[in-house]
């Protein structure tokens, strides 16, 4: 079952009531410093698939395992179909019984991945659908790849594993992803994004303690992604990570 969606959603910490107060009567502008409150409604518009399992309508009492899933640079625009070109879209379109719900967004063309767009996404979908809150993954490919080591390094305590596939991330910043398990991928002769992020990120999270594999293709280019989402030993391992299995960090986030 997949579908084509449209989401509006607020993604700010604070929102205006009203357009009256946009046009509320602003202070004299006096010289000197003074102290100043902002606000403003934003609206975030995104287009994406939403694949639910055959099995979905007919067991009721059942919620789903959710992979989100975040294209390479190529796959950018308005054109949803290019989603499907590359990765679970691709798979799902002749794998009715993927054990997954699969959210595949379209980032707009010029733009990157925004990981505050993307949470409110994924609020949106968890707010509508039957979603295991404690089994969620992000996996991404390139662009998708550097979008999924972001959320991860932000918002870490909303996933269960990360799969990024030749991408690249912040090895000084893996401490902000508590203990949550990575698998890295990518092709060793990439001539696009060198082998040597997902490296660093292998060794950053080593150091740390933090549970992480690494299949690095030998002879592989940039396309290190067929391979990975080719391999059934990927769901099996994502299945595995449940959120409730990591320890608690000293904020009470996973």
């Amino acid at each position: 079952m997949k579908h084509v969606r449209t989401i509006f959603a607020l993604a700010a910490s604070a929102v205006l009531v009203g357009s009256a107060l946009a046009l509320a009567v602003q202070p004299p502008a006096e010289p000197g410093q003074h102290p100043r409150t902002f606000e403003k409604q934003i609206v975030v518009k995104l287009n994406y698939l939403l694949f639910l399992p055959e099995d979905y309508t007919t067991k009721q009492d059942k919620k789903w395992p959710l992979m989100l899933f975040l294209h390479g640079a190529g796959e950018r625009g308005s054109d949803i179909n290019k989603v499907k070109v590359h990765g679970p879209p691709k798979i799902v379109e002749g794998k009715k019984d993927f054990p997954f719900i699969v959210v595949s967004p379209q980032c707009p063309d010029g733009s990157w991945w925004d990981p505050q767009q993307l949470i409110s996404l994924l609020d949106e979908i968890q707010a509508n659908y039957r979603v295991d809150t404690d089994r969620i993954y992000v996996t991404g490919l390139s662009m998708g790849g550097f979008g999924t080591w972001d959320l991860a390094q932000r918002y870490a305590d909303r996933f269960a594993a990360i799969a990024p596939i030749c991408g690249a991330g912040n090895p000084a910043a893996v401490r902000r992803m508590g203990k949550l398990p990575a698998w890295i991928f990518h092709g060793d002769k990439d001539p696009t994004v060198a082998v040597e992020n997902s490296d660093q990120m292998y060794e950053a999270m080593k150091k740390a303690g933090i549970e992480v594999k690494y299949t690095r293709y030998e002879g592989v280019g940039h396309d290190s992604w067929t391979a990975t989402y080719n391999n059934p030993e990927l769901y099996t391992w994502l299945l595995a990570h449940k959120r409730s299995d990591r320890p608690a960090r000293a904020d009470g986030r996973r």
